[in-house]
């Protein structure tokens, strides 16, 4: 379901399925489009990401409040099974290092307060296992760690280093020496799927086991297009909160949902620049740090 008010044909690669457009910040267009459609199954993925916006964001509150709303309306027409989209935000990152879904703390266990969207998003985690078992249906919670692709918002890392280098621009980054988990996007939906087809219940992280820094990372996009010489490590700063390691424990994922990614990292970033390439002309890119 996408924000909108039509109905409209679907991409070619969704294979002829049916698309339905709906504001889903309008309590009354959720409840036409899931009264009209009846699903079974609901796999929820829209809230605000903006970069640099998302995180203190008003919008997280409005977005908590429409997916509880979206659930509601769900299971009051037959509902039976109920997957969202959470974040690796939710885990307290000043203890994070490989985390787990049923022993890392998250944020608002921590000292200081979560960010709104942290806050929102471990609030509709909680708000989703509780309602599955009142209301006897079955759910679950992807929480997702970093990751790209095409169509990805051109001010984030990836993206951002990509369009400077095809550029011919300097790429400013951080040093990058954080250690994360990167996955492509078209691995993210087909991991979601796995999960909204299988039985698993409660959070599931969701992020490939190859781990890289960010300054390897960026490395091997420089490589890819022949631009070593224009990345600039240790031109910006790292956030303040960054921690050094932030890695999902992937057991639930590769073990009770069976499920592996279709691309490695370099087939990830290759196909990520071949997108790139495709979109003419490029236009220069806003700075992102690295």
């Amino acid at each position: 379901m996408l924000s909108g008010h039509a109905h409209r044909a679907a991409p070619a690669e969704l294979g002829g399925a049916a698309v339905h457009v709906a504001d889903l910040l309008s309590e009354s267009d959720v409840d036409t489009l899931i009264a009209r459609v009846q699903p079974t199954h609901l796999l929820h993925f829209a809230w605000i990401a903006t970069p640099g916006v998302y995180w203190e964001s008003p919008e997280n509150v409005r977005w908590l409040a429409a997916s509880r709303y979206l659930l509601r309306s769900f299971a009051a027409h037959g509902g039976a099974r109920a997957v969202m989209a959470g974040s690796c935000a939710e885990y307290d990152w000043s203890r994070a290092a490989v985390c787990d879904e049923r022993s890392t703390a998250l944020a608002d266990s921590a000292a200081g307060s979560p960010s709104a969207y942290a806050a929102c998003k471990i609030a509709m985690q909680r708000s989703l296992a509780e309602f599955g078992l009142q209301h006897r249906i079955s759910t679950a919670w992807g929480r997702i760690f970093f990751q790209f692709g095409p169509h990805e918002h051109p001010d984030r890392l990836v993206p951002s280093v990509i369009r400077n280098l095809l550029l011919s621009r300097e790429a400013p980054c951080s040093q990058g020496t954080q250690i994360r988990s990167f996955l492509h996007v078209a691995d993210v939906g087909a991991a979601f799927a796995a999960v909204l087809n299988s039985a698993v219940e409660g959070p599931v992280n969701i992020g490939s086991d190859e781990r890289v820094t960010v300054a390897g990372l960026i490395d091997r996009i420089a490589r890819q297009i022949g631009r070593p010489d224009l990345i600039r490590l240790g031109a910006r700063s790292s956030g303040a909160h960054e921690p050094p390691l932030l890695v999902p424990a992937l057991h639930r994922l590769i073990e009770e949902v069976q499920w592996q990614p279709r691309f490695s990292l370099n087939d990830a970033l290759s196909d990520t620049v071949a997108w790139w390439r495709s979109q003419a002309p490029v236009s220069a890119p806003a700075e992102r740090r690295g």
